[in-house]
């Protein structure tokens, strides 16, 4: 069984089966997941677009929602039995249902940490009563792990493989209907309904200030998996500025940015590994930000940055996020070139950090061990 409650979790959940059935096509999987782990061969029992929210508020209101999701895979695990629970991130849900496993006797293998490093250290000690073996993806995190007598591995971070453009810079623009001679925004309010409630505007808004100054400037956004165009509809007339959405290719839409507004979250990772300029932005529910913000243990909110050891990108969060300061930060990354390569020189450290060649294992490979489907049972049989 394997569970991904949100758009990044399933494209990193689907990698992990694609690279598991290679070896071991008799293996199956059922889960949580989005249309990339369907592809992969998942029987997808919920649809992980139901239960993408953020924010302690907003869990809250889509409680029942959750609630019910959480009892049908506890329900799942003790009629199945499945040989292996596999949770990727997503850790106030997937932490639950590692205890109902632990209860069952089934493993359980956690891939994509909670960021516990970061707040709510305590939740640790869940881990080690509920966990097997966790499967990390930032190398600081082993010692984090290992010094709370939590089994963990070191298996590369999945975007250090997956994040690429075939395309430049203008044919990607081309490509995205845009007009290569001139500069190209995008906006990326990220792959939650309540996200676009929250940033979309603020973005949009800016974007029109931007105009004033810089009406040569186009803009683009991505449409992710769990969003639609008509979601995306009453906000774009309200604005009323043309912004070029394109559905997949996301690499490519980086690829062909000159500068990117994106909010909080895994995007940030994979826009630094693409060594694009980039502000980051974020808002939340006022009540869960100020509970958030007592229990924040890092210097940074955005993970280019966490990774990379600095400020690196800026970061707009909560009052601060506004479309003036938007504005300011767009047109600074897009009119001066120091700034710019300032940021793609921090962004080279990420990728340095996250190279496959410090990984102890790759994710497959510990998913067969746990199996023990590895051959003589060593990581080497399966890691050809």
């Amino acid at each position: 069984m394997i569970v991904a409650g949100e758009a990044s979790g399933d494209q990193h959940a689907a990698q992990l089966v694609e690279g598991v059935l290679r070896r071991a096509p008799d293996v199956r999987f059922s889960g949580i997941g989005g249309e990339r782990m369907r592809r992969a061969g998942v029987e997808i029992v919920i649809d992980s677009a139901q239960l993408a929210v953020v924010g302690l508020v907003e869990v809250l209101i889509h409680y029942p929602t959750l609630r019910h999701a959480l009892e049908t895979m506890r329900r799942n695990l003790r009629e199945q039995r499945p040989d292996l629970l596999i949770l990727v991130d997503y850790p106030d849900f997937n932490l639950r249902l590692a205890k109902t496993a632990h209860e069952l006797g089934i493993k359980v293998l956690y891939y994509i940490s909670p960021q516990v490093w970061a707040w709510r250290q305590k939740r640790v000690y869940t881990i080690r009563e509920r966990v097997d073996m966790m499967a990390v993806v930032f190398p600081f995190e082993l010692p984090f792990y290992e010094s709370a007598g939590v089994p963990a591995r070191f298996v590369g971070h999945p975007l250090t493989r997956e994040v690429h453009s075939s395309l430049t810079r203008d044919q990607a623009a081309a490509s995205c209907g845009l007009d290569p001679a001139r500069p190209i925004a995008g906006l990326f309010p990220g792959s939650r309904r309540s996200e676009l409630q929250r940033l979309l505007p603020v973005q949009l808004e800016a974007a029109k200030r931007l105009r004033a100054e810089m009406p040569e400037v186009q803009y683009v956004m991505p449409l992710a998996s769990t969003l639609n165009e008509d979601l995306l509809a009453p906000y774009l007339q309200a604005a009323g500025i043309e912004v070029t959405c394109v559905s997949g290719h996301f690499y490519d839409v980086i690829q062909s940015c000159d500068a990117i507004v994106s909010a909080s979250g895994t995007a940030t990772l994979e826009i630094a590994l693409m060594g694009k300029p980039l502000a980051v932005i974020y808002r939340v529910n006022p009540l869960s930000y100020r509970i958030m913000r007592r229990l924040i243990r890092v210097d940074h909110i955005a993970l280019c940055n966490i990774v990379a050891g600095k400020r690196v990108a800026s970061e707009l969060i909560q009052d601060a996020a506004t479309p003036a300061s938007i504005a300011d930060e767009l047109k600074r990354m897009l009119a001066d070139p120091a700034h710019a390569a300032r940021i793609r020189e921090g962004f080279a450290r990420v990728r340095e950090q996250l190279g496959d060649e410090r990984r102890d294992t790759d994710i497959a490979s510990l998913t067969l061990e746990m199996l023990e489907l590895a051959g003589d049972g060593s990581l080497e049989t399966a890691n050809d």
